[in-house]
Parts: structure tokens; sequence; C-alpha cells
């Protein structure tokens, strides 16, 4: 017998009180984990790679768009709050709400991609995010930009206050993702993904299912970036630009698994894991085990670690 409308509701906040509960104690977690553990750049990195990933899962597990230039908001996020610390300044706070605007505002020039599917689409990301890395790191514009010289933000300097920043945005991001997963909008968005043709048919207005994903997913890049700046006060437009944290991103979502809470998380744990445990020591053996990692993936598990699960039937969250 179907369920019925009480007996589904109730199934609502059930799977919602154990979303939200996950996300707390990950939260929880690594605000706990930085009293015990000295390497606090290793676990803000942590910190940083979860958000990114679940904001990558907002665009990609929940309309199958997969930016290869994700870093370009995490880039302009970095810029933004440097700038407004520099030239205005403001205080922190007030620069990660720059950090913000900065990379919404990037995300709403850039909404003619979402015209385009695939690997179109992955590869004008990429070249834009190259774009905005060759304007900020112009020498012309050093009075602005400081170039390639780097940005210094030593006056706004506090590690133990950004890093529970970073924690903040971790919280809102997954919560994003949990609202996704048990709303209507959450599902109007994956049937866009699965037939957007049909979900058009249905009622589902496509263009802005797209869109509020695409900036929500920018927002967190952004607030990403600007809390990096922050915590890091000192670094390049080569460091805020490296197409290796899109590369790490995708690839934590991917072997996690997209459109679900736990996938993503378990991706940055075991992957980012593996690489503090041996990419840092020993880089060539970790190419190899990373690579090996990969290619098993893909050929035997296409939908991340938590299609084990999925497909014998379990939910997971």
């Amino acid at each position: 017998m179907p369920d019925t409308g009480a007996e589904a509701r109730a199934k609502l906040v059930r799977r919602v009180i154990l979303d939200t509960s996950i996300a707390a104690v990950v939260v929880i977690g690594m605000g706990v984990a930085r009293g015990v553990y000295s390497n606090e750049l290793m676990l803000f990195n942590f910190v940083m790679f979860l958000a990114l990933a679940q904001g990558l899962n907002i665009i990609y597990g929940f309309t199958g768009y997969l930016p290869f230039g994700y870093v370009g908001f995490y880039g302009a996020g970095a810029y933004g709050f440097s700038l407004v610390v520099m030239h205005l300044h403001a205080s922190a706070l007030v620069g990660m709400a720059a950090a913000a605007v900065a990379a919404l505002v990037l995300a709403v020039i850039l909404l003619p991609l979402l015209r385009l599917s695939g690997a179109y689409f992955a590869i004008a990301s990429m070249a834009a995010a190259q774009a905005v890395y060759e304007v900020v790191a112009n020498p012309d514009l050093e009075n602005i930009t400081k170039g390639p010289y780097g940005v210094s933000l030593s006056d706004v300097f506090a590690p133990a206050f950004s890093y529970y920043i970073a924690l903040a945005i971790l919280a809102f991001t997954l919560l994003l993702v949990v609202w996704l997963r048990n709303s209507r909008f959450g599902m109007s968005l994956q049937a866009i993904r699965d037939d957007s043709v049909s979900a058009a048919m249905a009622g589902v207005s496509v263009v802005r299912g797209r869109t509020i994903a695409w900036l929500l997913s920018a927002l967190v890049a952004g607030l990403v970036g600007g809390v990096f700046a922050w915590h890091i006060s000192v670094f390049y437009p080569d460091t805020a630009f490296d197409l290796n944290i899109s590369i790490f991103a995708t690839v934590f979502l991917l072997f996690g698994g997209a459109t679900t809470l736990c996938g993503p998380l378990l991706g940055v744990f075991i992957l980012y894991g593996i690489y503090n445990v041996i990419g840092i020591a020993v880089p060539q053996y970790f190419e190899f085990t990373y690579g090996a990692l990969i290619v098993l993936l893909v050929l035997f598990l296409p939908n991340g670690l938590v299609s084990l699960l999925t497909n014998r039937g379990i939910r997971v969250p």
C-alpha cells in the first residue's frame, strides 16, 4: 500500500533529522579536532575541501553540470576578500561578504555557459577561470590586484577565528545539500538532470532551477576562497586559481558519490587522508596509489563508493 500523507511526512522528517545529524557530527568533529591535533593547516584544508566537494555536488550532483573551472569562483572569492581588505581597510567579515558578492557576480557573468552541456560546458568553464586568472595576475594591475607578486593581508591574520568561520561555511554548505536532498526544489533539479525535456513538460522551470543551483554552487566556492585568503593571509594568483583545486574537489565528489551527503564526505576523508599520509612524504607512491584507486573506481564503481549500498536498495544519506 502507498504511504499516507502522514507517513510520508514522518519519513521525510526522519530523513532530514538523520542528514542534519550527520552534518552536525562532521562539523563538530572538525571543530574538536583543532583542539587535539596540532596541524591546523591540514585540518583547515580538510574543511575547505569538504565544503568545495559539497559545493560542486550542488551543481553536478543535482543538475549534471560539471565545471572544471570551479576554481574560478574560489579565486574570485579570495580576491574579492583581498581587494576590500587591502583598499578599503574593511574588516575580515566585510571581506567575506565581498568574497560572496565577487563569486556571485562572476557566476552571473558566466550564466550563458549553462546553454552548453557535457564536455563543452566543462571546458568552457575552465577557460573562463583561466581568463579571470590572467586578469588578476596581469602586472599592469599591480596597484589593484598586486598582479603576480602576491597578496599580503597580515592586518587581518586570525587563524583561529577564520578556522571557525570555515566551519560555519561548511555547516551552511552541508545544510544546503540536506535541503536539496529533501525538498521539492531538489527533486525538480534531479528531474532536470535526468531529462530536462520531460521536466519542462511537467511544469518544472529548467532555466530557473539550473540558475539557482549554479549561483548556490558559486556562492559556496566564493565563501571558501574568501576564508582561505583570510586564513592564509599571504598567497599568489597561482595559488588562488590552481586548477588542482577543481581537480581535487571533482575527484573527491566522484569517488564518494554525487547527489548524496555522505559521498563527498567519504571522498575527502579517504582520498585527502591518503594524500596527507602518502602524498607529502613519498609523492611518487601517492601518484601511483591515487591513480590506481581512480582507475578501479571508474571500472567497477562509476557511481562512487555509495553505489555499493544504493545498488542493494539501501538509502544513503
